[in-house]
């Protein structure tokens, strides 16, 4: 009989492993908490959607809908479907659906798996993960600048300082009309110096040449028209108004007149957080108003403005923080030989479960039960504050070894104590720790009881 050949993973779609779950759960609850200080609630959608949701939205000539999605037709009954490229348009098409905005404007946040078909390099995948927000039935420029101040905290709350904010408005559709007339008309005197996708593109989708990375292009775009001179009154008024609160709150930005948007729905505000240490995904997160949309829909119309960030990216930020500190999988490792031991360690265990305590209680592998050191070396890498020891002797005296695995050099770092008391014992010590506490592993639980 042959070999069963080996199957991986698909190209460009990542596991993700242990050993860096931690960062992804501290990235998510950082953001969760940070989102939901604002007032933000979560929202979650589907993966799947009508394929007419995203040609709709993010617009039929764009390389998303054109060369990007995961595109098929449902076999049961023949729908087109398509795996979701971004998550803005599934959240408006729930808002719509189940009516959210009927009493008044929501913020909403969500998190998940997109797809598309790209070439899979450092910082881009097929499958990647994104955490956005949208705030749904507001007008005025305080909710853009609300926004931007939010991903501000985050990256704050993360510790990640090289991270740069550019700001732009791309007007009105009547304003970028008039911009469009005379920015084709410019192109078409440079046309013998386009490449392919600027040719492509121009009597298309001609902002997005704006924004090429064809460094033969870049003089020809430094010089094209402005679309900030072809603002008007109430437009120019909406962008002032993010600006003066985000200068109010002393928060950095360049005015970037080259930073667009690809999808048809965006309107004023556009602004995109960058970072110079990923190489060519530079760009963390990216945002902006798009108040047509929910009409496009076929919706009252309603303003909305939200944002968009690459997990893997920020990750990859995180990563570069260089914290060697031992993941905590755990508060408490439970160590233990014999019989009579391992049945007083599971009842102790879920004891201190019942507390609030993380615990994991050691398990025989392939290779036997595991002598007391190679026990203590997997405590040790738990990243536990505690290990409860328990022997033959320790059965015989009623009482287990608490060692502190985390303690200063020369402290006392073990304890014998009662049975009965090892719950009290080590709530006590990890409550008592404090708020000042300098051990990053203690790990302070607010349900005991």
């Amino acid at each position: 009989m042959s070999k069963a050949e080996k199957i991986t993973a698909i190209k460009g779609m990542n596991d993700l492993l242990p050993s860096e779950a931690h960062l992804w759960e501290l990235f998510e609850n950082t953001a969760q908490s940070v989102v939901q200080s604002y007032g933000f609630q979560q929202i979650r959608t589907p993966i799947v959607e009508e394929t007419r949701l995203f040609s709709r939205a993010i617009g039929a000539v764009t390389d998303i809908v054109e060369k990007e999605m995961y595109s098929f037709e449902d076999s049961m009954n023949g729908d087109q479907l398509t795996l979701r490229p971004e998550g803005t348009a599934g959240v408006v098409r729930a808002v719509l659906e189940h009516n959210l905005v009927y009493d008044g404007p929501k913020r909403l946040w969500y998190k998940g798996q997109m797809f598309r078909h790209e070439r899979p390099q450092r910082g881009r995948y097929r499958q990647f993960h994104q955490f956005g927000a949208e705030a749904v039935g507001f007008t005025g420029p305080d909710v853009d600048a609300e926004m931007i101040m939010m991903c501000r905290r985050l990256w704050d709350d993360l510790g990640l300082q090289n991270i740069r904010l550019e700001l732009n408005s791309i007007g009105d559709a009547e304003e970028r009309a008039r911009h469009r007339v005379d920015l084709i008309a410019y192109l078409q005197q440079h046309e013998e110096h386009l490449d392919a996708d600027a040719k492509r593109r121009l009597h298309t989708n001609p902002l997005r040449i704006l924004d090429t990375k064809n460094p033969d292009l870049q003089s020809i775009v430094n010089s094209a028209p402005k679309l900030l001179d072809y603002l008007g009154a109430e437009s120019l008024a909406h962008f002032d108004g993010v600006k003066k609160i985000l200068d109010a709150n002393a928060i950095q930005y360049t005015i970037n007149p080259r930073l667009v948007r690809g999808i048809d729905y965006y309107n004023r505000t556009v602004f995109e957080w960058v970072t110079d240490e990923l190489g060519a995904q530079g760009t963390v997160c990216a945002g902006g108003r798009y108040d047509p949309l929910i009409e496009m829909f076929g919706g009252k119309p309603t303003p909305a403005v939200g944002f968009a960030m690459g997990i893997e990216r920020l990750i990859e930020l995180m990563k570069g923080l260089g914290d060697t500190a031992v993941p905590r999988q755990c508060d408490v490792y439970m160590v233990h030989q014999g019989e009579a031991a391992q049945m007083q360690s599971f009842v102790l265990a879920e004891r201190l479960r019942d507390a609030g305590l993380d615990v994991i209680l050691h398990c025989a592998a392939t290779s036997g039960p595991g002598s007391f050191k190679s026990q203590m070396k997997k405590a040790d890498g738990s990243g536990a504050s505690y290990a409860v020891i328990i022997g033959d002797d320790e059965i015989a005296a009623n009482a287990a070894n608490v060692k502190s695995l985390r303690g200063e050099e020369g402290e006392a770092q073990q304890t014998t104590v009662p049975f009965e008391g090892v719950v009290d014992y080590i709530v006590d010590q990890i409550a008592g720790c404090g708020d000042d506490c300098d051990d990053p592993n203690h790990h302070h639980h607010t349900h005991y009881h």
